[in-house]
Parts: structure tokens; C-alpha cells; sequence
């Protein structure tokens, strides 16, 4: 089969290792890719949201799988205009079309779908312009802390936690009035703050039956115990400790079932992951929002427990026979430490010569913000590389990848030396 893996990061990295394992993968193409990714298939200079050029690529390469590796492409409906065309239709495109999408495109819609399915989340109330005065008098009733949510994409930057009446007011007067998520922020849902520990959840469907993928728990803050700014991504850990038999139970019966059946009940059909961020309250679930992909860096530890061919359970998915595929996880646990360019998460260095990436001891490095300068692999976003170590115990686990990133070296690097310390 050829496929092709639309994005950059280091999510996708960790697809392309995965794929490329497959006996069933004749060529693996990723648009665009990273500096590290060539070594899993072939880099293509396609923008992930370049429709016509994804449709002129995709038929002049015989291209027989489309795997969608972040959210922009499908909330902007990449699954759709294949399946409108009639030269792609019968492309299978993995990743759930625009309406389903909209489960992590509005947050306004998923908290609906929630309510509508009893899927068990915090209290919560949208708000436009036009209703702002309405979400002032609301605020004084709503109880502190509470949560601010831009409804749309704002690059993971769109949440706010108010511990002030004043703060709150002034932020959902800063959101709704002055657009400060842009668009994101049309819309505004106030939501109940939720005491607990977070936990990231994946299912992969084909619309019908699911598998329930290795869970992980990341790490958001850029410092050390937790403080500082909010990243993208600063680790993560799999599988997690608190998560035992009974919780996922749990989780099954009153978020999963519910969420895949009433995608089916409605009408909207999905076809790839849904990441479910949960909150561990008292050993009771939460959804706190819905993704419509895979999560970032908590992919690159889950591909590291996936003993199965992935590149079978992505047919399974296209050819709704999802039910029928063995899969077998790996009971070891699998840690990632994300390396971040100097600044980050405000203005970063970029530019910068990375080396030592060939000293690692027991670890894969996936690469996200790299590029090619001539031979050298140089820093070309904020988070830059993830290194993912699997080994027997949590400890292990930790001390490699923490101790493999220590052997790589650019001007700024940053990581964390105490992901997973919460969970020994």
C-alpha cells in the first residue's frame, strides 16, 4: 500500500515509525514532514491544508490510504473533499469528516453532544457578543474557579482558568468583545472547574466498534512541578497507574459507549481517533473536551505500547472490519521527555544547530520543529523534539528518556527533568 501521513509535528513522527514497521506499507509519504521523518518514508512539501495539492499528489502517486495526523485539515474537512471528488472517493481517508470534527472545532458543539448523549462533564453555559451582559451576570452565580473556553481552534491557547470574579469578568469581556482568540472566541463557554487529575483516553472506530488504545497522561506546564506557562506538550507517560481495571470500566460504560453510539444514533459518521480528555474526580470520569485526533506528546509513548500491526488496524477502520483485528498493547510503560527551543511557549529561537542526536542509549527521538539547513538539523518550532523511551517500570522508563535527552544539545534547549514524578 502507498500512504500518505498529512502533518509535521511530532505526533506524526511517531505514525511514520509505526507505519513504516508494516509489512503491508509499500511507500510512506508524509506532507511536509520534519527533518527526522525522512527516514521513515519520504517528505512531500504540501501544506496538510492544501486540498488541490494533497488531490494532485495523492493521484499522480497512487496514493491507497490517507492518514490525517492534526486537527486543522479535518475541522477544515480534508475527509469531505475526498469523498466529494470523483477521482478520491474510494481513497479511504483516515480521521472523521467536518462535522464530526466538530466534537474539537466548537466547543460549544461537543458540550451539546455531551448533554444530549449523558456523556458525565461539568456544568456549563455559551455565551456570545451579543449575550456578553448575560455572561457577566452569569459569572456572579457560576462559583470560583471557573473556566473559560473559546468555542473554536486557538492552537491549545484558548482556555482560561479564572480564580477572581473581576479576572473572569474581564477575560470573558476580553474574549467575547475584543477577540482575543480571534474568531476562536465568537463564542465563549463558561464551564464548572473540575478538581482531579487529568487523564488523556483513545479510541480508535470505524463508525461501528472501536478499539480503546493505551492511555497517557501528559504534562502541560513548561516548569518544573507543574508551573509556569501552559505548552503544548512538555511529556507524557503510559500506561498511567490510577487508571486500573475499574476506572476503565468506568470510562467505557459512560463515555466511550455513549460518545460511539451517539455519533451512530445521529447520523455522523466517524472513521479515526477520538481523544477523550478526561478528569479523574474522586474515581469518577469527566469528559473535559473532545479531540477529533490523536494528542501530542502523548502519541509518541501510546505507538510505543502498540504491539499490533498499525498500519492493519487503519484498514480496519477504512473498511469498517475494525472488530475483526487482533490488538495487543505491551504492558511495559513507555515515557516521553519533549525538548523545547529556548522562549517557548512565548517567542522562541529558532535556527539553532542540533547534535548529539545519534548518542541516544535506549530511546527513539521523534522530531517535530526541525528543518534541514544543508546537512544540519536545526530548530524550526516551539516544541522540537520528543524523546520516548519503553523499558519494564515507570522508573526506568523515566530515567532513560529523561537521560537520553540530557545527551542531545542545542543553543536553549529546554525540558523537564520531573514528568511522571506525580505518578512513582
Amino acid at each position: 500500500m502507498n500512504i500518505l501521513l498529512l502533518g509535521s509535528g511530532g505526533r506524526e513522527s511517531a505514525f511514520a515509525w509505526k507505519i513504516a514497521q508494516s509489512p503491508l506499507c509499500s511507500n510512506l509519504y508524509i506532507a511536509p514532514g520534519n527533518a527526522g521523518t525522512p527516514q521513515y518514508g519520504t517528505n512531500v512539501n504540501i501544506s496538510a491544508t492544501d486540498f488541490e495539492g494533497i488531490k494532485t499528489f495523492t493521484l499522480a502517486n497512487a496514493i491507497d490510504m490517507v492518514l490525517v495526523g492534526p486537527e486543522e485539515p479535518l475541522v477544515k474537512g480534508v475527509h469531505d473533499f475526498f469523498l466529494n471528488d470523483d477521482a478520491l472517493k474510494n481513497i479511504p481517508v483516515i480521521g472523521p469528516q467536518a462535522e464530526a470534527a466538530q466534537l474539537e472545532g466548537s466547543k460549544d458543539f461537543s458540550k451539546q453532544f455531551m448533554e444530549r448523549n449523558n456523556v458525565p462533564t461539568a456544568a456549563s453555559k455559551t455565551f456570545t457578543q451579543d449575550t456578553l451582559q448575560e455572561g457577566l451576570t452569569y459569572l456572579e452565580t457560576a462559583g470560583l474557579p471557573i473556566v473559560l473556553k473559546a468555542d473554536g481552534l486557538a492552537a491549545g491557547k484558548g482556555v482560561l482558568i479564572c480564580t477572581t470574579l473581576e479576572e473572569a469578568k474581564q477575560e470573558l469581556t476580553e474574549m467575547l468583545s475584543h477577540a482575543k482568540f480571534g474568531a476562536a472566541s465568537s463564542k465563549v463557554v463558561i464551564e464548572q472547574f473540575l478538581k482531579g487529575i487529568e487523564l488523556s483516553v483513545f479510541v480508535l472506530t470505524d463508525g461501528n466498534s472501536y478499539k480503546i488504545l493505551p492511555e497517557a497522561k501528559d504534562y502541560k506546564r513548561i516548569g518544573e512541578g507543574d508551573t509556569g506557562l501552559n505548552t503544548g506538550g512538555m511529556g507524557s507517560v503510559s500506561p498511567v497507574p490510577f487508571a486500573d481495571k475499574a476506572f476503565m470500566d468506568k470510562v467505557e460504560q459512560r463515555v466511550i459507549i455513549p460518545t460511539v453510539e451517539g455519533l451512530k444514533k445521529e447520523g455522523i459518521p466517524y472513521k479515526g481517533f477520538i481523544f477523550i480528555g478526561l478528569m479523574n474526580d474522586g474515581g469518577e470520569p469527566y469528559v473535559i473536551e473532545y479531540n477529533c485526533r490523536m494528542g501530542d506528546p502523548e502519541t509518541e509513548s501510546v505507538m510505543l505500547r502498540i504491539e499490533s500491526d498499525f498500519v492493519e488496524l487503519l484498514l480496519g477502520v477504512a473498511q469498517e472490519t475494525l472488530h475483526e483485528k487482533d490488538f495487543k498493547v505491551s504492558p511495559k510503560t513507555a515515557a516521553t521527555v519533549v525538548c523545547v527551543a529556548g522562549g517557548y511557549p512565548g517567542d522562541y529561537m529558532k535556527g539553532q544547530v542540533i547534535t548529539g542526536l545519534e548518542n541516544l542509549r535506549d530511546s527513539h527521538v521523534f522530531q517535530a520543529g526541525t528543518t534541514l539547513q544543508g546537512d544540519d538539523v536545526v530548530t524550526n518550532g516551539g516544541r522540537v523534539l520528543m524523546v520516548s523511551s519503553l523499558q519494564d517500570t515507570m522508573f526506568e522508563a523515566l530515567q532513560q528518556a529523561t537521560a537520553d535527552a540530557s545527551r542531545i544539545y542545542y543553543d536553549g534547549m529546554v525540558f523537564r527533568k520531573d514528568i511522571g514524578f506525580d505518578l512513582l
